[in-house]
């Protein structure tokens, strides 16, 4: 057994954070002691993050921010507080603090009582709190999963400390003692924008799922769309995607599952003529463990990512990954990240042109009426995954960068 200690950070919650999760099974897999360090908020997360640690081979932590006594509340109350006058100090004011992010004291407090041979920081906060790890004398390494500085919607940026995010990037990236992004677009960018070694690439593949698209016939159903997100909301090609899809003639439906930001999914039915928007349907998050059977009880996944912010340009995100894991075709536009994966996989679905509709409409109904096409492409989108594009392909990376970051300096 390996005998030497890391400790993860995150400042999200397990079940919505799977790259930390796949992170910290293969090393304690491996034979490391994984500790995770992460941020309890939402009695229904931490609800799923206890059910997803059974029999896992780490151990995880939390900074306990529920509401479930009196003392617990009244300092998630004077948490949310300190957060929301430190985002209204930025927008009115422009003076920044990592406050605005959520809890980072309290984070960087609790992580700096852990020792570990070895840190690994996920997501905003941790990221910031690197340089105050480095400086204490601990060897950090990064994982950029998301470009948080050139990341989210212009009105969600004004209250956001963006230049403290980008000079917290730029520390960690210059002296971590790796780094790890989740494509060869995003490397090449952080590397051109920090004058920082570039990252190695682990991408957000998954382990390779039991059960797919492939175990069923293709059946006479119309083909059923899937698209999911932790959030439904604007700013994820949706309403584009849907401008092109109601005019399609043959029948499908399309099926969105995440939480809706209020309201959203009532305005994207408006979008529709009235007799499609019976075909759109709204499902509930679900826990990890039953989102690859759900999936594959679709058809065709969409990653309809756009151009900007330009994180959503360069990264991979989880589901193209997870839609072909789940032998579903894919429809993806092409950004500088997903087109990667449809080179590498050319024949799994379209890449679309992002912003486009009028092709894109045609493309969607030749589609819908070859369905023996539609089936070779989620056999192309699964053997994909069988041969390069599972988490078994990229852990062996993990791994290396690991034991070099462990040997004596």
């Amino acid at each position: 057994m390996n005998g030497s200690s890391i400790l993860i950070l995150t400042a999200s919650p397990l079940c919505r954070n799977p790259r930390v999760v796949k992170e910290a099974a293969t090393l304690g897999a491996a034979g490391y002691q994984v500790t995770v360090l992460t941020v309890a908020s939402q009695p229904r997360f931490e609800q799923m993050d206890r059910e997803l640690m059974r029999n896992q081979p780490f151990t995880r932590i939390t900074v306990d921010h529920r509401s479930t006594g009196w003392r617990s509340r009244l300092a998630k109350l004077g948490q949310r507080f300190a957060t929301w006058r430190a985002r209204r100090m930025i927008r009115y004011f422009r003076i920044e603090s990592a406050q605005a992010l959520g809890p980072a004291s309290a984070l960087l407090r609790r992580a700096r009582t852990i020792p570990a041979d070895l840190t690994i920081v996920h997501t905003e906060i941790p990221i910031w709190a690197a340089k105050k790890l480095i400086r204490d004398g601990r060897r950090v390494a990064v994982d950029v999963e998301d470009w948080y500085s050139e990341d989210l919607m212009y009105r969600d940026r004004r209250s956001r400390p963006l230049r403290l995010l980008r000079r917290a990037e730029a520390f960690a990236l210059r002296h971590a003692t790796y780094a790890s992004t989740t494509s060869q677009s995003m490397a090449a960018g952080l590397a051109q924008a920090f004058g920082c070694p570039v990252p190695i690439i682990l991408r957000n593949t998954f382990p390779l799922q039991p059960v797919s698209r492939l175990d069923q016939p293709i059946g006479d159903q119309p083909p059923k769309f899937i698209w999911f997100s932790q959030t439904i909301g604007p700013g994820r090609g949706l309403e584009l995607f849907l401008a092109a899809w109601s005019r399609t003639k043959n029948p499908s439906s399309i099926h969105l599952l995440g939480d809706e930001r209020p309201g959203y999914c009532a305005y994207l039915r408006e979008l529709l003529p009235p007799h499609r928007r019976g075909d759109l349907h709204v499902l509930p998050l679900v826990p990890p463990d039953a989102l690859p059977g759900l999936l594959a009880q679709y058809d065709i996944g969409l990653a309809l990512e756009p151009h900007w912010p330009l994180n959503r340009d360069l990264t991979i995100s989880n589901k193209i990954f997870q839609y072909m894991n789940a032998g579903l075709a894919v429809i993806s536009t092409d950004t500088a990240g997903q087109t990667e994966v449809l080179t590498a996989a050319p024949q799994c679905g379209l890449l679309v042109k992002a912003g486009e509709t009028t092709k894109l409409a045609a493309d969607l109904e030749a589609l819908l009426a070859d369905r023996p096409r539609l089936r070779a492409m989620q056999e192309a989108a699964r053997h994909a995954v069988e041969n390069t594009l599972a988490w078994e392909h990229e852990a062996p990376r993990l791994l290396a960068a690991v034991k070099e970051a462990l040997s004596p300096r």
